[in-house]
């Protein structure tokens, strides 16, 4: 069974590139039959919150990529102990004593000498007396990884083709600090062997860790997870973009974007398959696969996003919507509203114009015009056809046409000189507040 996982930081809220992470390893989840997981890699107890925790949640649910279950890396601690100390028996852990100053000068000077700042391993030759003694002077280690030098690194990525690292030119990763907390590296790995994640899907800025995480897997006698690095998102300006690190989903909210259009948007930008309007998630599955995404960057606009909202909006059933809408629109009048809308908030603005008050600047010259066409409305049958019958009554009596026929009537009867098809909006007017607004309009 094909698992994923979404492993984000309670450190903060989401952003849009977080979402478009969480929205790939649901998709191929989805599309597959499996199960799509989160865990909350919280092991940065000082900085992680469960408010933060909270909003991921909501924001998921919001999205609607509800996880088949959930972890916090919290609640593991014991699993990593006793795996770090396997790791320890085999010597591919080891603890350093170097302090932070000291590591710093360290690549200064392979800096200064033009070389890589690579850990030069120098905890290795510490004898029994050498680490007692940094023990004695209140030293406590941090613990790196030894990395095998003679197995070359290689994967097959499923959006990056085939990758090689050297590990001969990597620092042993530091995956403990002196205070006994974890960093990230390891109880990844730990984590993805005990859930049984079969694909980890993730940004690019993680495919050195994913050479360094092969060799974790090996040790601890694990398979190793399909792995898919996707180009990071961009703003519509061609580069990295502060801004795209706070658009969440209370941005999007506040903008009025609904989440199928977002989710619409971040399953194709950055691969082979066009953006397009869809209703339902579960469309966006059919020809989903790694293999059309590009190395380049994904660019990401918020105004091709409001534009696919409006596009998602306009083809959304009443049901969909319904619970939404303002008290007393039906169907008839959402269909007749909606294809003026570029967000769904808009319809009460709307729906005032057909319940509510309305008024408008009326040019002296159109008055007589529209105290006739208020007693023509009174004489004609109401039907679904009234703003047809009205419209070809008048113009055969007056000799108006076009905008100076319409326009009048529009205004009188709406209060605005856009807005939805009037074949449409009149019978949900009415012909009792039609005839009145017409009249109140020529006085």
């Amino acid at each position: 069974m094909v698992v994923t996982r979404f492993a984000p930081s309670p450190t903060g809220r989401l952003h849009v590139g977080n979402i478009r992470t969480a929205l790939h390893n649901w998709m191929w989840a989805r599309a597959h039959g499996g199960r799509f997981l989160l865990r909350l890699d919280d092991t940065d107890l000082e900085r992680s919150t469960e408010e933060n925790a909270a909003a991921i949640r909501a924001d998921l649910h919001w999205l609607g990529l509800q996880p088949d279950a959930e972890a916090k890396q919290s609640d593991r601690f014991a699993l990593y102990e006793s795996r770090f100390e396997e790791l320890r028996a085999q010597g591919r852990v080891y603890p350093c004593y170097e302090s932070a100053e000291e590591l710093e000068l360290k690549r200064k000077i392979l800096a200064g000498r033009g070389l890589p700042p690579i850990y030069d391993r120098a905890a290795l030759a510490l004898s029994d007396a050498d680490r007692a003694a940094f023990e004695a002077e209140g030293r406590r280690p941090h613990w790196r990884f030894l990395l095998d030098h003679d197995s070359p690194i290689a994967w097959t990525d499923l959006i990056r083709g085939p990758q090689h690292l050297d590990p001969k030119l990597l620092s042993d990763p530091v995956i403990r600090r002196a205070d006994g907390s974890w960093l990230y590296m390891l109880p990844s790995v730990i984590d993805d062997i005990a859930m049984e994640v079969t694909h980890v899907v993730r940004g690019e800025d993680h495919t050195t860790n994913t050479g360094l995480q092969l060799q974790m897997f090996a040790a601890l006698g694990a398979s190793v997870p399909a792995f898919a690095h996707e180009a990071l998102l961009v703003g519509s300006e061609g580069k990295l973009s502060k801004r795209l690190g706070s658009l969440g989903c209370d941005a999007f909210r506040a903008e009025g974007i609904e989440p199928i259009a977002l989710i619409a948007l971040l399953a194709r930008i950055g691969t082979s398959l066009p953006v397009e309007p869809v209703a339902d998630p579960t469309a966006l599955f059919d020809g989903f696969d790694f293999a059309r995404f590009g190395r380049a960057p994904a660019r990401f606009d918020l105004d091709e996003l409001k534009a696919l909202n409006a596009r998602i909006i306009h083809m959304l059933p009443h049901a969909a919507v319904a619970d939404r809408l303002p008290a007393g629109m039906d169907a008839a009048g959402w269909e007749a509203i909606r294809p003026n809308l570029d967000r769904l908030d808009e319809a009460a603005g709307w729906w005032a114009v057909v319940e509510g008050a309305v008024s408008a600047e009326i040019a002296p010259e159109d008055r007589a015009y529209l105290a006739q066409a208020a007693e023509e409305a009174a004489s004609i049958e109401w039907s679904d056809g009234a703003w047809k019958a009205l419209t070809a009554t008048l113009g055969a009596a007056t000799g108006r046409k076009g905008k100076a026929l319409f326009l009048p009537l529009r205004l009188a009867l709406t209060g605005r000189e856009h807005g939805p098809d009037m074949n449409a909006l009149l019978p949900l007017i009415g012909k009792v507040r039609a005839v009145e607004r017409l009249r109140a309009a020529a006085s």
